[in-house]
């Protein structure tokens, strides 16, 4: 199974604060991981290290063949990794549709095309021509990912896609994320909502205080082995 993103003893840092130890992950192809933890332990800093947000001081990230101490923001879409940021970021004064078309913007083509993300997400159809950010939470989480899936990519980072949403909606983008995966993108999930995390994932990696700290299979019916990773 080829490895589509890997970190290897990444040393990542805000200013002279330094975030990530160490950290090491590598993501296979066609798998469905997990990057659990606590709020504040550097779950986003290792977003924001492989979009060259944050400042990686040794170590090196690849992505399929390219390896560098430091990506550019504009180069992981490029290789075929999306991120549906914490917070969602909608474009305020785009309408739904071109909310969409901006993850076209990598010019990758393949399976996602906006009628595609219009059968997965109706909603949207219905709502194409409406300011992005006059959406419901949940359907601005289910536009988040259709901007992702736009730019076709082989690994779906998702950062926090249930923070403020309704137990319903967070069990509806669990059957979506499944399903792209089923289709063929990676997954990496970054979460604390375990429910979404026995229902989307297959392997999972805690992380504490900028490190790895433990990983191995989920295992649904065990679930709540896993709460003293995120429990406060």
């Amino acid at each position: 199974m080829n490895t589509l993103l890997s970190f290897d003893k990444v040393n990542a840092y805000y200013g002279n604060a330094h975030i990530l130890h160490d950290f090491s992950i590598d993501v296979k192809e066609g798998e469905s991981l997990a990057l659990i933890g606590r709020n504040g332990v550097g779950k986003t800093t290792f977003v924001n290290a492989l979009l060259g947000q944050a400042k990686v001081r040794s170590g090196s990230i690849r992505l399929g063949r390219k390896e560098s101490a430091r990506w550019h923001p504009y180069m992981p879409a490029k290789e075929g990794v999306m991120v549906v940021p914490q917070g969602r970021c909608i474009i305020a004064n785009l309408s739904v549709e071109e909310n969409l078309l901006l993850g076209a913007a990598t010019g990758r083509k393949g399976y996602w095309t906006v009628p595609k993300i219009y059968g997965l997400f109706p909603i949207l159809r219905e709502r194409a021509h409406t300011p992005g950010t006059a959406l419901s939470g949940g359907q601005q989480q289910m536009l988040a990912i259709g901007r992702a899936l736009m730019g076709n990519p082989t690994l779906m980072i998702l950062d926090e896609p249930t923070e403020g949403l309704a137990p319903v909606i967070v069990d509806q983008l669990g059957d979506i994320i499944r399903q792209v995966n089923e289709q063929g993108t990676t997954i990496l999930l970054i979460e604390q909502n375990l429910h979404l995390v026995a229902r989307v994932s297959r392997r999972y990696l805690a992380v504490e205080k900028g490190s790895v700290i433990a990983e191995g299979i989920v295992d649904p019916e065990q679930i709540e082995q896993l709460q003293q990773f995120v429990v406060v």
